[in-house]
């Protein structure tokens, strides 16, 4: 398997192309620079099969709608986060009290997402895990033959995901932690929603939340 990170938009939000057979890719969120993503896809010359949300926040939503129109691909996310992936241009105006540069449409159909699913899209098998915390619907994507979690806005590198936006709890953000993400093994590669790699084993022994989630 092989992983390209494409960092986009004003946040930096990283939209991750997942290939195992080198024709047929897996997107793994879609900020709203669905043209920079696109030129990506047309380079690597890869069909996307599918559009992976982690959650409803529009710097990982708003590239989806183009995105799955262009490629009939299926956008996959969890219904506990509707009231903001449906809602894109309301979150902006919330955020920022304008609309800025970017795209925002909203897919045309979901499929909903639900924890201990595992979904077969490129010939890579994805195991759903539901991690509310930064969202209600906020879900961890696992590959568990490559050893890789896309953590969304779950963990990052040195630090986790806000939880003081509306539907966030620092509770349940620990929760998740404890119960889907510091479960895995040490050699766990994590890709983050934002910013750079890192491993389940330095987060177990570096990351400042660490007594929080123990």
């Amino acid at each position: 398997m092989e992983v390209e990170r494409i960092p986009s938009w004003v946040t930096g939000t990283n939209c991750y192309v997942a290939t195992s057979d080198k024709s047929h890719s897996v997107l793994v969120d879609a900020p709203p620079e669905p043209d920079l993503i696109g030129q990506h896809l047309a380079k690597m010359g890869v069909a996307v099969v599918g559009i992976l949300l982690t959650h409803g926040h529009v710097d990982h939503t708003g590239g989806a709608g183009k995105l799955a129109a262009q490629s009939g691909a299926i956008t996959y996310v969890h219904p506990d986060d509707d009231f903001l992936t449906l809602h894109t241009t309301e979150q902006l105006e919330r955020i920022f009290g304008v609309i800025p540069p970017g795209s925002y449409e909203v897919p045309d159909t979901f499929e909903s997402l639900r924890h201990g699913q595992r979904l077969d899209l490129g010939g890579m098998t994805f195991e759903v895990r539901h991690t509310p915390g930064h969202t209600p619907g906020h879900c961890c994507f696992l590959i568990e033959a490559e050893g890789v979690l896309f953590s969304g806005d779950q963990l990052f590198a040195g630090s986790v995901g806000r939880y003081d936006l509306p539907g966030g709890s620092f509770e349940d953000l620990m929760e998740s932690m404890r119960d889907q993400v510091m479960s895995l093994d040490d050699d766990v590669e994590v890709l983050p929603g934002h910013g750079p790699e890192t491993t389940i084993g330095r987060e177990r022994a570096t990351n400042p939340f660490r007594a929080e989630w123990g």
